[in-house]
């Protein structure tokens, strides 16, 4: 993006650009960039508060109007109100990890769980009118089915035509993903770290994608590699996972 801002100022296109990792940016030098400490996806803050997000976009769009250059970083004063955890949110119970730690064990405790979860997303779907799932046009349920079967070994053929086993793997366990953020959120104003220790460190879900991605790692299959190594498990997680 930044070779693409002085391509179109020399074209006399002014630009600006939002900055999510300060160093890239000081390398790469764009024109005109606001670094803002959120989260990687959230160049403009939480979602669901135009307030917040007007702000970030009028501090880039006022640089805009700076005189000085080549190159001009600011940093945005504010952090992301999102990021503060919220000490009344609980999650939805889920069962706790059972003493068998196989892949048949976990998946049928992927399997057994997702339903448990239904009337806290139906609770997101109430307060948000809308969700992120729809990747793998599954219904929930299947997806699990789907993803516990690879975790079992069987490697499932894919359901749809037209995509390959790996790649409706890779949407389906985003659908997942989707479903159980969704569900956890739906009561209270948890933030993403919040969510995300649930997730990945109390749910089967959680459990269970670290346990596929750990064995399509170590597959022959170059596209399951490129899957897991990838779209699976964000990197922060994997690290504090190791």
């Amino acid at each position: 993006m930044s070779a693409l801002g002085h391509y179109l100022e020399e074209e006399g296109i002014a630009t600006v650009a939002i900055s999510l990792i300060r160093p890239q940016t000081k390398n790469t030098k764009p024109p005109r960039a606001l670094w803002v400490p959120f989260e990687l996806g959230r160049p403009f803050g939480p979602p669901g508060d135009p307030p917040f997000q007007r702000r970030v976009l009028l501090a880039a769009l006022r640089l805009l109007e700076r005189a000085k250059g080549p190159v001009i970083i600011e940093d945005f004063p504010d952090d992301d109100p999102r990021a503060k955890p919220d000490p009344g949110w609980r999650p939805p119970a889920v069962p706790a990890a059972s003493a068998d730690g196989s892949a048949e064990a976990l998946g049928a405790r992927l399997e057994s769980e997702i339903p448990l979860l239904q009337a806290a997303h139906e609770r997101w779907l109430a307060r948000h009118g809308r969700s992120a799932i729809g990747l793998s046009a599954l219904a929930i349920e299947d997806c699990g089915r789907y993803v516990a079967d690879w975790l079992r070994g069987r490697a499932p053929a894919s359901p749809r035509e037209g995509f390959s086993a790996p790649l409706m793997l890779r949407f389906a366990v985003d659908d997942l993903k989707a479903y159980y953020l969704e569900a956890g959120a739906g009561v209270g104003n948890p933030s993403s770290r919040q969510l995300g220790d649930w997730f990945w460190n109390e749910t089967a879900a959680g459990a269970a994608i670290h346990a596929l991605r750990t064995a399509c790692l170590a597959s022959d299959d170059e596209r399951l590699k490129l899957i897991a190594g990838n779209f699976m498990v964000p990197a922060a997680r994997v690290r504090s996972a190791s």
